[in-house]
């Protein structure tokens, strides 16, 4: 019997851009490899096209969906702030407009979701949460932005602790430890949190570092981090994406019952 045949389908949005007069889609390889390796699952890139692909059908022929980071940053038009874009920020609307109405259409339809850094913002927007344009413009809080001039290993390599609240899904499923080292790869965050949204992480300086919704009938979580990054060698981030793996595992079983 070819076990792989059972493995679960993951959507992974990808990012729109452009390369001369060349539109393009590109996704990181580390987020594929993660899906492939630790989720156990087949990752199935998901275009942004500037028309949208229709949801319900992606959603239909999906067993979980992830959202993850990129360079550009939410168009503030999206969560009702009267703020144009920073001129020093990527936009990229195609990717806006896909994810946005995936999120809704994953949330209604019970299909697992993890969203990662950009993703992580998502799902809050989507709920009708705000952001913080600039984190580290807001008094209090850290510069949670990479060094890019460094290289790979140290822009994703330890930065600062998160504590992990008590009561979600991080605290149920690793007890025995509530603080944990995490990288930081991020300009924006989450200013109001989105209705229904129950934080699971903070940073030191108090920004949201993780968020789970509840009420779904799936998994639905985000992370502000790069669980991706290595995530062998981080117990944290290793136990999330297998979690992710296994709801999306149940959810194939459901399908093909």
């Amino acid at each position: 019997m070819n076990t792989s045949i059972q493995r679960p389908v993951i959507g992974v949005i990808s990012n729109s851009h452009r390369e001369g007069a060349h539109a393009l889609q590109a996704i990181g390889e580390k987020y594929l490899s993660a899906i492939a390796t630790i989720a156990g699952a087949l990752p199935l890139i998901i275009p942004a096209l500037p028309e949208p692909l229709a949801v319900d059908d992606l959603v239909a022929s999906l067993d979980g969906l992830l959202l993850p980071g990129g360079y550009s940053n939410i168009d503030p038009v999206h969560y009702g702030v009267a703020e144009a874009p920073r001129d020093t920020t990527l936009q990229d609307a195609q990717r806006d407009a896909t994810a946005l109405q995936l999120i809704h259409a994953a949330i209604n339809a019970g299909l697992p979701l993890l969203g990662i850094c950009r993703g992580h913002q998502e799902i809050n927007v989507a709920l009708g949460g705000t952001l913080h344009q600039a984190v580290h413009e807001v008094p209090g809080c850290l510069d949670h932005r990479e060094d890019c001039a460094q290289p790979l290993e140290v822009q994703y390599g330890p930065s600062h602790e998160v504590s992990i609240e008590p009561g979600g899904l991080l605290a149920h499923w690793l007890p025995a430890q509530r603080r944990w080292t995490v990288n930081s790869v991020h300009g924006q965050g989450i200013d109001h949190l989105a209705d229904g949204l129950q934080i699971e992480a903070r940073a030191p300086d108090g920004l949201i570092e993780a968020v789970s919704l509840p009420a779904a009938r799936a998994l639905t979580l985000g992370v502000q981090w790069h669980p991706e990054w290595e995530a062998n060698e981080q117990l944290l981030s290793y136990t999330l994406l297998v979690a992710f793996g296994a709801a999306c595992r149940e959810r194939r079983f459901e399908r093909s019952a």
